[in-house]
């Protein structure tokens, strides 16, 4: 009862006129910096934070919420729409997203990544309210051994999602590995194929690898097949914004089983939403009862790690 008791006084603070019209307005700005390839939440909690000097901490707190929330949503948008992920968290969002888009179902795609997004969130806050106190003692609890043994079994999640060519799959992982291990070791201090170039010592962010490899990829494909007989816009105009009944039943349960994942992930300090979004897309796949439709959009493909990105 304490802990309903302070819910509730909790939304009757946070549904304030005040606090609402910033929540709006943070969630709005927020998810137009996500769709901005390269920014992210991390990135535009920054670039919005002078918003908040003349706020009270309690409407300052629910900006920042909002803002962080939109822009892990609308990561998705430039991921599903043009094949580059907002940020690392939407990167699996591109598997089976922009397929659907180029297949003629843009309106399904961002009708469901909305969908999953606002199911996954809702309930992992739900249960985080009344699980927080045992969720942080098991946090605190994950020391490097258990890190380690996390990092290894999403990178071999990871890798697995390319099963058809595994080789191919490895191939990926190792070098992101490599690119992972420029820069100054934190622990030791040692530099690590800096090469003597300064910019190099802190190491290569993981948003311009992305958009170096999803968003110029992109750009460098559809300039090469821009001239093609044939070649025809992928879709020129919207219709309604919304899901049939089938594709709701297809993704229902991806989001249900998903969201634990997202949950359990999220708050392990320092594993993200990338993880999380990753290990829930090849969860879904190996549950899947026709796995070779991730991949070519496939729309419990991109409501899975939609589900568990958002915590």
């Amino acid at each position: 009862m304490e802990v309903l008791n302070y819910l509730l006084y909790g939304f009757k603070v946070a549904v304030t006129p005040l606090n609402l019209l910033w929540m709006t307005l943070g969630a709005i700005l927020g998810t137009i910096l996500g769709m901005l390839p390269g920014i992210g939440p991390s990135t535009g909690i920054a670039l919005l934070l002078p918003l908040t000097f003349t706020m009270n901490p309690t409407t300052a707190l629910i900006t920042m919420c909002a803002i962080y929330y939109g822009a892990m949503f609308g990561g998705s948008r430039s991921s599903i729409l043009l094949n580059i992920p907002g940020d690392g968290a939407a990167v699996a969002s591109c598997f089976d997203g922009y397929p659907m888009a180029k297949n003629g179902q843009a309106e399904a795609a961002l009708a469901i990544s909305a969908i999953a997004s606002f199911i996954g969130g809702m309930l992992a806050t739900i249960a985080f309210v009344f699980v927080a106190l045992p969720v942080a003692r098991f946090a605190l609890k994950f020391g490097p051994p258990e890190y380690f043994a996390l990092m290894v079994f999403a990178l071999a999640a990871t890798a697995s999602i390319s099963k058809e060519q595994i080789l191919k799959g490895l191939v990926a992982l190792f070098l992101g590995l490599m690119i992972s291990t420029v820069g100054i070791d934190l622990q030791s201090g040692v530099q690590r194929f800096t090469f003597g170039v300064p910019e190099l010592q802190t190491g290569i962010d993981f948003i311009v690898v992305i958009i170096g490899i999803y968003g110029l990829g992109e750009v460098f494909k559809n300039f090469e097949t821009i001239h093609s007989a044939g070649t025809k816009p992928v879709q020129t105009k919207f219709g309604r914004i919304w899901i049939t009944t089938e594709q709701w039943r297809r993704s229902i349960l991806p989001i249900l089983r998903q969201t634990p994942v997202g949950f359990l992930i999220g708050v392990l300090p320092g594993a993200g939403g990338t993880i999380a979004a990753m290990m829930a897309y090849n969860n879904e796949k190996q549950l899947s009862k026709e796995p070779e439709r991730f991949g070519n959009g496939a729309i419990e493909g991109l409501a899975a790690p939609e589900a568990a990105n958002n915590l």
